[in-house]
């Protein structure tokens, strides 16, 4: 056998070798196979819904409303709604809104606030007002702070994305009334006093306009 015909069966022989220890490693293919798509990464929701109850990982809603209480489960139903919604900074500016709200109507003028008030809330305000300056009665206020802000109740109505949120204020304010002579008829200009109310804002979930309005007062 010539030189060359033996060096082209110990080359033949050496593929052969190499072909079925590349079988034996990567397997074998027929036909068309789609390319591997990466495994979709996963982002863990901010909160789950287990048969109406907050997921504990969910500390914006437990840290105002009891686990599987009606508050949550409403608490819930608006995120599921609107995820971008945030108990604590809703309350943070609802606490704004107080103030806001109460110096406008101590001051005799709402065309500040007027749209964050429901219409017959607004109504309600302008007769109180009106029947101030019928009186003759002038109010000085200073508003000192607002020494609590917590989360009374929550509603919503699946049906309508309707939201109601009550909240309880503790203020603290100067406040005295004047009649026309000048006399104080109620309050004290030099003492402070506390305030407590529990409001209800209200504002149909996922919609484009973001103003909570304030509904109700107590």
């Amino acid at each position: 056998m010539s030189n060359p015909m033996l060096q082209l069966i110990v080359l033949a022989a050496i593929a052969i070798f190499l072909i079925l220890r590349l079988r034996g490693v990567l397997g074998t293919r027929d036909g068309f196979e789609q390319p591997r798509v990466p495994e979709e990464t996963v982002t863990p929701r901010r909160f789950d819904v287990i048969d109406g109850t907050a997921d504990a990982s969910d500390n914006d809603i437990l840290d105002h409303a009891e686990p599987g209480s009606p508050n949550a489960k409403a608490l819930i139903a608006m995120k599921k709604i609107e995820p971008s919604f945030e108990v604590g900074p809703f309350l943070s500016g609802a606490k704004s809104a107080y103030e806001m709200i109460l110096m406008a109507f101590e001051r005799g003028d709402l065309s500040n606030v007027r749209d964050f008030l429901a219409p017959p809330v607004a109504e309600a305000f302008e007769s109180v007002i009106a029947d101030r300056e019928t009186r003759g009665l002038t109010t000085e206020a200073q508003f000192l702070g607002t020494r609590e802000t917590a989360l009374a109740s929550a509603e919503f109505n699946p049906a309508t994305r309707q939201a109601e949120v009550s909240v309880r204020f503790v203020g603290e304010m100067i406040i005295a009334t004047r009649d026309a002579s000048g006399n104080v008829v109620d309050g004290d200009p030099k003492a402070s006093r506390k305030q407590r109310d529990v409001w209800t804002f209200a504002r149909q979930m996922g919609s484009d306009d973001p103003n909570w309005q304030l509904v109700a007062t107590a």
